[in-house]
């Protein structure tokens, strides 16, 4: 069973780092392209504008759901420092849980949602696309983060009580250093 969530759990990783990755470079791109031709060659692609912001909605949306995996998100632990640490795993634990469970419903209200516009039919103005279609990582990148908040509880559970609120932090020091270049964290 665990190979199986590994499996899963490298896939989830690869689908949302690789989108978020290919959002935010296509979205660059085209924005400096449409940038260059409006003000060297006084022409610009209409539907540029709006395929960038969705591209760049994908991008922070599927980023976010990959942000669960490597800790990056903000979190306040000085409440969890002064508390015991069996106290602070379960008050941790609960966090995580209320946050798989936050953005479930939030997976289930886009899935709604694009159900909704799939029957009303819109179409977007300059890509002439349904307006569904971008909509769809809505459901699609909170199933994602849901399923790495639910992947912190059980990581949390497997953790000594001792280690939750240090290895949090350690953690979060050690993914900073290896963005700097550092190898070795002991080094």
């Amino acid at each position: 069973m665990r190979k199986y969530f590994t499996i899963l759990d490298l896939g989830v990783m690869a689908i949302n780092k690789n989108i978020a990755v290919f959002g935010i470079a296509l979205g660059v791109i085209l924005a400096f392209t449409n940038v260059v031709l409006r003000y060297f060659f006084e022409m610009s692609l209409t539907w540029a504008g709006e395929l960038t912001n969705y591209l760049f909605m994908w991008s922070a949306l599927f980023g976010a759901a990959y942000g669960f995996k490597k800790g990056v998100h903000i979190s306040v632990t000085m409440l969890l420092e002064k508390l015991p640490p069996m106290m602070a795993k379960v008050i941790l634990m609960g966090a995580h849980l209320f946050s798989c469970l936050y953005l479930g419903l939030m997976a289930y209200l886009g899935y709604e949602l694009t159900l909704m516009m799939i029957d009303f039919g819109e179409m977007s103005i300059d890509l002439r696309i349904p307006m569904w279609i971008p909509h769809l990582v809505l459901p699609f990148a909170f199933i994602g983060a849901s399923f790495r908040a639910g992947e912190k509880i059980f990581e949390v559970a497997e953790m000594n009580a001792n280690n939750v609120v240090v290895n949090h932090e350690l953690e979060a020091i050690k993914d900073s250093l290896e963005i700097r270049g550092v190898k070795d964290v002991n080094a």
